[in-house]
């Protein structure tokens, strides 16, 4: 009988520890994953920036010597990523292939003109930025249009600066959150053995000496809880640079190790003040409040 009772109170422990290990865990990973987020909403915005692209066309007189420089010092200013020229063979080929049909053979001439595309980088993709740098190339006699999404641009500008801020706003209210969930689960778990808490101070124990077995239970819970995160977190990292390479998720090591290592002592220091408030609440608790 002996036996079954403690074979009975050692799964019950079990139980309660994987419980509040595996809530530390879910919490943290989604903490970090939001982290992440947080941490790489730029490099996003400025991913989805960069494919904004201005093309520049050249009137059918344009010298071949004009459209080399002006390519080349496309390429060369501040504001460039990257400055493709395009004959107006090629774009008929590309669009012919887009359409499937040859348009030339049916109009029996090319309408279009030889181009430059110019890809701009993130940090000068703003409507009057853009606008500056497209009035600035088309006051170039050879420059016959300079073309570019404006609303599109617009857009973007609006979307990513509302996403930012919400994104923000949602690490805040989460964090509040994974808070609250990670201590409501210390404080069951602690809740359980209240009545250990309070048989031990009667025999004379210090607060102290009651709390310490428990914090550092519970710590060591976190830190268990913080390592599976990080492993969880490991493996989106991975799977999302396959298929993002683009984004340099690796780029900022410092950074990424900063989020993780913060992930971590986030889990061993809501560990060590949610035991501690709680086993001192029940410490402060007269014998008969214990059974409420």
């Amino acid at each position: 009988m002996a036996q079954y009772i403690e074979r009975y109170q050692r799964r019950r422990l079990i139980s309660s520890y994987f419980s509040v290990v595996l809530s530390i865990a879910l919490v943290l990973f989604l903490l970090g994953v939001l982290g992440l987020l947080v941490l790489n909403t730029k490099k996003l915005a400025d991913h989805f920036k960069e494919q904004i692209t201005i093309s520049v066309f050249l009137k059918d007189n344009a010298k071949p010597v004009e459209i080399e420089q002006l390519q080349k010092s496309l390429a060369m200013a501040d504001y460039t990523k990257s400055a493709a020229y395009i004959s107006k063979e090629d774009a008929a080929e590309q669009y012919s292939e887009d359409i499937g049909e040859n348009f030339v053979e049916f109009l029996g001439y090319n309408p279009l003109k030889n181009s430059i595309d110019v890809n701009l980088k993130a940090d000068f993709v703003s409507t009057e930025q853009i606008k500056e740098i497209a009035d600035d190339i088309a006051a170039k006699t050879y420059v016959d249009e300079v073309s570019y999404d404006k609303p599109l641009i617009a857009l973007l500008t609006e979307n990513v600066r509302k996403i930012s801020l919400w994104i923000l706003i949602a690490s805040a209210i989460f964090t509040f959150i994974a808070v609250l969930l990670i201590n409501s689960s210390i404080r069951l778990s602690i809740y359980s053995k209240r009545f250990i808490i309070k048989t031990m101070q009667m025999v004379g124990a210090t607060k102290k000496f009651i709390r310490k077995p428990f914090i550092w239970t519970n710590i060591q819970l976190g830190m268990i809880g913080a390592a599976l995160a990080l492993i969880a977190l490991g493996v989106v990292l991975y799977y999302a640079n396959e298929n993002f390479p683009e984004l340099n998720l690796f780029q900022d090591l410092i950074v990424l190790v900063a989020l993780l290592a913060g992930v971590f002592g986030l889990g061993v220091i809501i560990s060590w003040a949610s035991t501690h408030i709680a086993t001192q609440r029940f410490l402060n608790l007269r014998t008969d409040d214990l059974y409420y």
